[in-house]
């Protein structure tokens, strides 16, 4: 039942956004803030790799590294403040990280990975080699 939902869900999205497979994906994460449902039912395929992923963080120690390193700040690293009814506020953690993946239109795997290099020449033991091969198989023909 909840692949369906989640289904039903994201053909709703998509047919809101007309279309703009980014502007869906925008609707579905601001839903999941209201809907538990969908939260569930888009993770649950990945919730088995999640949880791993947190225990293995947590018995190795990187969990407790990455509480010292908050416990020191660095001075660039202030958060940001938002202006609300002319006070700041600190924004909720992890919503600029939110905003940035949901404005996102990359596609990991196709970043552009830079200039190409050169190739590089062949060794000569390389093309010993193959010389040799060939030179076995017109031996046997």
């Amino acid at each position: 039942m909840s692949l369906e939902y989640a289904e039903q869900r994201i053909k709703e999205a998509l047919k809101l956004s007309g279309g703009s497979q980014v502007k869906a994906r925008q609707q579905i994460i601001a839903w999941t803030f209201e809907d538990a449902k969908l939260l569930h039912a888009l993770a649950k395929p990945h919730l088995s790799g999640i949880v791993a992923y947190n225990i293995e963080r947590v018995a190795s120690g990187r969990a407790e590294a990455a509480k010292q390193a908050k416990a020191e700040p660095d001075k660039k690293a202030q958060p940001k403040k938002s202006k609300t009814n002319g006070k700041d506020q600190e924004e909720p953690f992890g919503l600029e990280i939110l905003k940035a993946v949901a404005g996102s239109s990359e596609i990991f795997g196709l970043e552009d990975p830079g200039a190409p290099t050169q190739r590089t020449g062949v060794s000569q033991s390389h093309v010993d080699a193959i010389r040799a091969m060939t030179a076995k198989t017109k031996k046997s023909d």
